[in-house]
C-alpha cells in the first residue's frame, strides 16, 4: 500500500515548479476599479491591461443607476426560477435582445456560467460540439463537460473546421460549432460568415461568443451588437449569441441571446442558471444604464477606434513587434515567459500596468504582453506607453521581429 505525500508539500512543490517556469501568478490589489489611472498595490499606474474598453466602468451615469437599484436589495435572493427573477433583470433581458437583434436573451451571472451551462444544455451524449483551439476557456470547458464528442480545429482555418464538420456528420447526432468572435488573447476576428456557410451547408448550429466584440463592435443598424453583426450575420446564420457585460459595458454577468424558444429551453436546461442565486439588482440596473449609453452615445466606439488606429500607426513606425489585431486587444508578442515578465515589471516601474500573459493561456514559445486600450485612455497616455515600452523592449535586446514572423 503506497502512502500519499502531505498535501501541503505537493501544492509547495507544485507552486515551486510554476516559480521556477516564470509562470508563477500575481494578485494585484486595486483601490478601486481603473479609470484608466489606478492605485496599484499602492502605487499610482496607469492601467493597459483593463478590458473596460468603452470606459463604462467609472462613467457617473452608471454608478448613479447602480446605487439607485441597490434600493431594490442588496441582492436577489434566490434563483432565477424560485423567487429571484426581478423586474429589472426582465428590462435588462430586452434591453440586450433589442442591441443584439435577437427575440430574447438571457441573464446569467458570469460569461463562464453562460457558456458552460449553454453547451452542455444544447449537445450531450450522442452529438458533436467542434471548437476552435483558441477558443475561450469557458468554451473549452464546456465542450469538456457537455459529454458529447468533443473535435476541434486549428485557429481559423476553415478547412479544418470543415473536415470536422465532415468528421461529425459521420459520427450522427447533432453538431454545435463554438467560436469567439475576437480572440481575446491574439484580438484578431474569427471569420464569421465562412464558418456561417459551412454551417449552413452541414446543418451545424453556430455559436458566437462576444465577450470581446459586444458593444465596441456592430453594423449600421445595430451599432453595439458584436463581431456577428459586423459580419453581416443575424439571428438565423447565429442562433446562438454570447455576451459578457463585464467588459465594454463595465460591470459584471453575462447573457445569450437568440430565439424564444433558444432562451425558454436555457431556462428549463442550463444548470448553470437553474441552480444560482441571481444578479443582484444593482449590477442589472447598472448594466441597463450602461447599454443605453453603448446605445445612444457613439462618441465612446469612436474613440476607442481612434485610440487602437493611434496605437497601431505609432508601433508600426517604432518597429514593434504587434499581432495583426485591428480590435482593443493589442498583443506584443515575445515568446519566452522570462522575457515577458521582465519587460511588464520594467514597464509598472515606469508607472504602467500591462498584462503578463504565459502558458497555459497561451501555448507554449507564445508569452506576450496584452495591451488593451479603452476610449478612456488619453492620445498622451498611449504616446508615453509606447516610447516606454520601446526603451524596455530595448532594454532586453527585443527587436521589431515578431517570434515566429507574426509582425
Amino acid at each position: 500500500m503506497t502512502s500519499t505525500a502531505p498535501l501541503a508539500e505537493v501544492l509547495r512543490q507544485r507552486l515551486a515548479e510554476r516559480r521556477e517556469r516564470n509562470l508563477y501568478r500575481d494578485l494585484k490589489t486595486l483601490a478601486a476599479a481603473p479609470g484608466p489611472q489606478a492605485e496599484v498595490d499602492g502605487v499610482p499606474l496607469v492601467t493597459f491591461s483593463s478590458n473596460d474598453y468603452l470606459g463604462l466602468a467609472t462613467h457617473p451615469a452608471v454608478i448613479a443607476a447602480q446605487q439607485a437599484g441597490a434600493e431594490l436589495g442588496a441582492g436577489a435572493t434566490a434563483s432565477h426560477l424560485v423567487n429571484g427573477h426581478l423586474e429589472v433583470h426582465e428590462r435588462l433581458q430586452d434591453k440586450i435582445a433589442g442591441l443584439t437583434g435577437r427575440q430574447a436573451a438571457l441573464v446569467f451571472s458570469s460569461g463562464y456560467m453562460a457558456n458552460v451551462g449553454t453547451i452542455c444544455a444544447l449537445v450531450g451524449r450522442g452529438d458533436n460540439i467542434i471548437s476552435d483551439k483558441l477558443n475561450h476557456a469557458s468554451l473549452i470547458d464546456g465542450a469538456r463537460l457537455c459529454r458529447a464528442e468533443s473535435l476541434r480545429f486549428a485557429h481559423s482555418d476553415l478547412a479544418a473546421l470543415e473536415r470536422q464538420l465532415q468528421r461529425a456528420q459521420r459520427n450522427g447526432g447533432n453538431i454545435l460549432v463554438a467560436v469567439d468572435g475576437v480572440y481575446s488573447m491574439d484580438g484578431d476576428c474569427a471569420p464569421l460568415r465562412e464558418a456561417a456557410q459551412l454551417c449552413r451547408e452541414y446543418g451545424a448550429w453556430l455559436m458566437v461568443d462576444e465577450a470581446h466584440g459586444f458593444g465596441v463592435m456592430g453594423s449600421a443598424q445595430l451599432p453595439a451588437a458584436g463581431s456577428a453583426a459586423a459580419a453581416g450575420l443575424g439571428q438565423d446564420e447565429v442562433p446562438v449569441l454570447m455576451g459578457t457585460l463585464g467588459k465594454a459595458a463595465g460591470n459584471a454577468g453575462a447573457f445569450v441571446a437568440g430565439s424564444r424558444e433558444l432562451v425558454d429551453y436555457l431556462v428549463q436546461f442550463a444548470r448553470p442558471y437553474i441552480y444560482t442565486t441571481g444578479m443582484p439588482p444593482a449590477i442589472a440596473a447598472g448594466n441597463i444604464a450602461a447599454l443605453d449609453i453603448m446605445q445612444d452615445d457613439p462618441d465612446h466606439r469612436r474613440r476607442l477606434h481612434d485610440r487602437i488606429g493611434q496605437f497601431r500607426r505609432r508601433a508600426v513606425e517604432l518597429g514593434l513587434p504587434l499581432m495583426p489585431s485591428a480590435t482593443a486587444i493589442q498583443p506584443v508578442l515575445l515568446g519566452e515567459e522570462e522575457a515577458v515578465v521582465r519587460v511588464a515589471g520594467r514597464l509598472q516601474e515606469r508607472g504602467f500596468l500591462v498584462g503578463a500573459i504565459r502558458p497555459p493561456t497561451v501555448p507554449a514559445g507564445t508569452a506576450r504582453l496584452r495591451i488593451t486600450l479603452s476610449a478612456a485612455h488619453s492620445e498622451n497616455q498611449i504616446e508615453d506607453l509606447l516610447l516606454v515600452l520601446t526603451d524596455a523592449l530595448a532594454e532586453y535586446g527585443i527587436n521589431g521581429e515578431s517570434p515566429g514572423g507574426r509582425s
